[in-house]
């Protein structure tokens, strides 16, 4: 059994000064995917890049202090593929992928709409592109995807939806490309197990959001819908703090 991680860390060497290693070494996961690390590998500190029994993976941004993933992993992949190869989205260090005997491990920080959905066609356009990416993957053989896919799919996934219906990350074009996405063969796994409300994986650092639990589902792990059968558990993690994000986890055979 292979336990995952995801985690939108709001900036790696923030939470470095957070306890991350303790936390990374207590999660006791085989792959650990981060996005928003907001720094270049060289500005990062030796204690970050080199944790023990993994080999870390990172693709930042051309941009300093912006965007970025890193992926964390104990066995030695078969390939590491930077990007999505699409120049616009790649400047920005959004996809990171990791190809293992029998599956693909797709690390992806999706666009952030941003206010007055000044970049909903930029966020469109990047996840077209990335499911299409995908797409082709799944065709090879299994895919676990997974990260800060910035939307909340449903009522359920955010405490306001009504107050929301315009605002990025519940915008009905991000909620209907969701929608597409899962339509087209993939699954959310945490929706498999818990149809709870009140579950979420980021809050406002705002109006003490998080201490009273108002929130949004916004980071997730999916798979190819002919690998359903391999995930065995999902979980978030809500009690991890050191970032307004906390990690959400798959269980996966």
């Amino acid at each position: 059994m292979r336990r995952f991680v995801s985690w939108n860390v709001n900036g790696l060497r923030a939470v470095e000064k957070k306890g991350f290693v303790e936390i990374i070494a207590g999660l006791d996961a085989d792959l650990v995917a981060l996005q928003e690390i907001k720094a270049l590998p060289e500005q990062l500190p030796e204690t970050v890049r080199t944790i023990p029994g993994y080999t870390a993976y990172l693709f930042s941004a051309q941009k300093k202090g912006y965007a970025g993933v890193a992926t964390y992993t104990r066995e030695e992949p078969l390939s590491v593929l930077y990007g999505i190869d699409h120049t616009d989205h790649d400047y920005e260090g959004r996809v990171l992928t990791l190809e293992f005997g029998d599956f693909f491990f797709v690390n992806a920080y999706f666009p952030n709409a941003q206010h007055g959905l000044v970049r909903m066609d930029y966020k469109l356009r990047f996840n077209n592109d990335l499911q299409a990416f995908v797409k082709t993957l799944a065709e090879q053989k299994s895919v676990v995807i997974c990260g800060d896919f910035n939307v909340a799919h449903k009522e359920i996934d955010l405490t306001n939806p009504k107050q929301n219906e315009k605002n990025p990350g519940y915008a009905p074009e991000e909620r209907a490309w969701m929608d597409n996405f899962l339509g087209a063969g993939f699954v959310d796994t945490f929706r498999m197990f818990n149809q709870e409300p009140g579950q979420y994986t980021w809050w406002s650092y705002r109006f003490n959001a998080r201490s009273r639990n108002i929130g949004w589902r916004i980071d997730y792990f999916c798979v190819d819908k002919k690998s359903e059968a391999r995930v065995t558990g999902a979980e978030i993690l809500a009690e991890i703090m050191g970032s307004d994000h906390c990690p959400v986890v798959l269980a996966y055979r």
